[in-house]
């Protein structure tokens, strides 16, 4: 059981990386895991593990799912409204506000110089957010004699980090469905002595919870099945449809989002050029809090301040109704042999997808001076400093190189 802590508590800290939590979804799994296992020790460290597996699984903007799941487990429903909102809000205020601005013409210099310094740092966090996870993952894995499986899964997920982006979720099922497998046939030889009666079931099917934990996954996937198909049955706007893809159909991570919206707000809709698009990527980009806030943007550009909320409103919406509709599920399942399998298998896979997203987040850097400001704040990760020092101290150097007339776009 994890902790019961006060809602003002979560308010606190959840806010605070709402507002300090730039460089997406790297740096909030860090911020979060620095915060719940390492510091205050509310949360174990596999099962944390496990919420990033359960939240890279599920479709929607992972951060902001862990975030609304972690706070879930330390006080429920409410904790859940709570600590979701705390994270969001900060970075949706700075976001709109800022959009109110570049919409109107071109944004400053410093803006893209800010992008581009602390974009060139996020490959380091994300390699240090996965070496941070990695240990401890090992060793558990190691405790079940699954150590070699541990090495595979984690290289599997580096190499979809790199190659696969939107299908880097089935490599994440993948790993978990093997290693459920394995299990289910190491379970099946240890409960078939030499006397067994044919047609027995293996110990594991046998499990008490195994009913419960059947009819908890269906209840769950009928939920994730009914969210779509409501939403467009009831004669969704032309910006709600985009808000809910961004929001509940994305998988992978923040970045990929970028092309499912540029598809829509530029060449399927009008509602922005090429320039004003890439300004509201820049945005989301240098703004705390999940890089789906860009969506915000798009939604001013269609509305102004009301499509920019209601666009926000759409994207996250879902998440909250995952956790909270299925945490329940969700935790039940994480008790079951079968669902420990699935997470033991996905989690390292996920670890790997973490690292390995650094390759094309470093490949996508455009200018050498980027490549020293990554150098730098890998350098300083290493020696121990904070996430959010280093991506303040990258964002500086971009503005001091936007102003020295170096390139940043």
């Amino acid at each position: 059981m994890h902790q019961r802590v006060p809602l003002s508590v979560i308010a606190q800290e959840w806010t605070r990386i709402g507002v300090v939590g730039f460089g997406g979804p790297p740096v909030h799994i860090a911020l979060l895991r620095e915060l719940c296992v390492e510091r205050r020790g509310w949360i174990r460290a596999k099962d944390f593990e496990d919420g990033i597996a359960a939240a890279n699984l599920a479709p929607g903007p992972a951060s902001t799912q862990l975030a609304i799941l972690t706070a879930w487990w330390l006080r429920g429903t409410w904790g859940a409204v709570v600590g979701g909102l705390c994270f969001i809000l900060p970075g949706l205020a700075l976001i709109l506000a800022l959009a109110a601005l570049f919409l109107a013409g071109d944004p400053p210099l410093w803006v893209g110089g800010a992008a581009a310094g602390a974009g060139a740092a996020v490959a380091a966090v994300a390699v240090q957010a996965g070496a941070r996870m990695a240990p401890g993952s090992f060793r558990h894995a190691a405790e079940r004699g699954a150590g070699r499986r541990w090495v595979c899964y984690l290289t599997a997920g580096a190499v979809a980090g790199v190659l696969f982006g939107p299908w880097l979720v089935l490599v994440l099922a993948a790993a978990g469905l093997v290693e459920v497998a394995v299990r289910r046939r190491a379970a099946g030889r240890r409960a078939a002595p030499a006397n067994r009666v044919p047609g027995a079931e293996p110990a594991l099917a046998a499990a008490p919870d195994g009913a419960r934990a059947r009819g908890a996954r269906r209840r769950l996937w009928l939920l994730l099945a009914a969210v779509p198909l409501s939403a467009a049955a009831a004669g969704l706007s032309a910006l709600t449809w985009v808000a809910y893809k961004v929001g509940a159909l994305s998988y992978g991570g923040g970045f990929v989002i970028i092309p499912l919206m540029q598809a829509d707000a530029v060449d399927g809709y009008g509602w922005m050029d090429d320039g004003e698009f890439l300004n509201a990527v820049a945005l989301g980009q240098i703004t705390p809090g999940p890089v789906v806030q860009t969506v915000a943007v798009v939604g001013w550009a269609a509305g102004g301040l009301a499509g920019g909320l209601l666009a926000a409103a759409v994207a996250f919406g879902p998440s909250f109704l995952l956790v909270i509709l299925g945490g329940g599920h969700l935790d039940r399942l994480r008790e079951s042999p079968v669902a420990q399998g699935f997470f033991d298998g996905a989690g390292p896979a996920v670890i790997g997808a973490i690292c390995g997203s650094a390759i094309p987040l470093a490949l996508a850097l455009g200018h050498a001076w980027q490549f020293g400001v990554l150098a730098l704040a890998g350098l300083l990760l290493a020696l121990g400093r904070g996430v959010v020092a280093t991506l303040l101290l990258s964002g500086a150097l971009g503005v001091a190189a936007a102003l020295a007339g170096w390139p940043v776009g």
